[in-house]
């Protein structure tokens, strides 16, 4: 088959996205990804230079009153234009959206061609870009079960968030320790925020950074773009074993490295946090659309593979505190470890390519 996947803008987007690539790639089917202008899209593709790649001009749908509504008018028509152009030299046998409205153009251009067309939804409330697609989409791909309820009537498949496969697997947890010159006889705590890091976390880490004091146990800090300067000399000023840097692209050796993550709700994240099978705590982005990542978390701590802690009333006092309890019960830790390996579909870049082979079999 020859497959269009559009999968551009965020992470939570992209690297799903990616990972449904790599598995229908390895099936011997032709890719071809449609991705945003932004930045992060870029450096996540500097990877995968086997891929063909087109950038749509896409943005965000603002308020129907908003002046922004006349580009994203604009944008989006564009988008379609170009997407009609790629159709008719690459002739896809089916097109798949990941979300976000880099996938609006290519679904709908999809449609009109009378191709095959999927949506991949990774959290617990949908998007607006995929509550708009699923009306006109063959097929609805979802990752939480707790999903289907906002599409009635629709052909769904649960199939987990696909996790790319140069995430890799976990190493020996001394040998990722030692990568961070790190001690193994101390309890590690991740804190990342993310693909585009979280500055209400970093906070909360820094303020409860003197609590954390003479605990026995060390960080790695993935911060963002903005706070490693200063989350650095915060663990310095602390006497705090660290390793602090914005991001770290081999994401399996801070993953082996951790006994605790404290992160934000995104489903990618979540994702890869099951796959590595890691107890978490996490701080939901108090602004996401819907407060998906609030619900997120909740499918998470009813399981009993993580804590939530919201950012609007949580101390810094009352969240070093779970950590440094969480570090030290060594059985409260292994009960998370074995949900959060239980909670995620296992192989859902696979699943997701079962039901687009199928699919397009059938439709041919």
């Amino acid at each position: 088959m020859r497959v269009v996947i559009a999968c551009g803008g965020t992470g939570g987007h992209l690297f799903p996205g990616l990972a449904v690539a790599e598995t229908l790639k390895e099936r011997g089917h032709e890719l071809l990804l449609l991705v945003s202008e932004k930045a992060i899209d870029a450096q996540a593709l500097k990877a995968h230079p086997d891929f063909r790649t087109e950038k749509l001009p896409s943005v965000g749908l603002p308020s129907l009153l908003s002046p922004a509504f006349i580009r994203f008018l604009t944008r989006t028509w564009d988008s379609m234009g170009q997407c009609k152009q790629i159709y008719r030299k690459f002739q896809p046998d089916a097109v798949l959206g990941m979300g976000g409205f880099t996938s609006t153009a290519p679904l709908l251009a999809g449609r009109m061609a009378r191709i095959p067309t999927f949506i991949h939804e990774s959290n617990s409330i949908p998007g607006k870009a995929n509550k708009l697609a699923a009306r006109f989409v063959t097929r609805v791909l979802l990752g939480f079960k707790a999903c289907e309820q906002y599409f009635p009537g629709k052909d769904c498949a649960i199939v987990g968030t696909p996790v790319r496969k140069d995430l890799g697997e976990r190493i020996p947890r001394d040998e990722a320790i030692k990568l961070f010159n790190l001690d193994p006889a101390l309890r590690t705590l991740l804190v990342m925020g993310g693909s585009q890091g979280a500055a209400g976390i970093n906070q909360l880490l820094f303020k409860a950074a003197p609590l954390l004091k003479n605990s026995s146990i060390q960080l790695i800090h993935l911060t963002g773009e903005r706070d490693d300067r200063l989350a650095a000399a915060n663990y310095l000023r602390e006497e705090i074993p660290c390793y602090v840097a914005p991001f770290h692209h081999r994401m399996q050796e801070v993953y082996s490295a951790a006994d605790l993550v404290v992160s934000r709700a995104g489903a990618a994240s979540l994702s890869e946090v099951s796959h590595f099978g890691l107890p978490s705590i996490l701080v939901p982005y108090p602004h996401a659309a819907e407060n998906h990542q609030e619900t997120n978390a909740d499918i998470y701590v009813e399981a009993g593979a993580a804590e939530k802690f919201l950012e609007s009333n949580t101390s810094a006092d009352a969240l070093a505190r779970r950590i440094i309890e969480l570090l030290s019960d060594d059985g409260a830790r292994e009960h998370m470890i074995a949900a959060a390996k239980a909670i995620a579909p296992e192989n859902a870049a696979a699943q997701v390519a079962d039901v687009i082979e199928q699919t397009v079999l059938k439709a041919s």
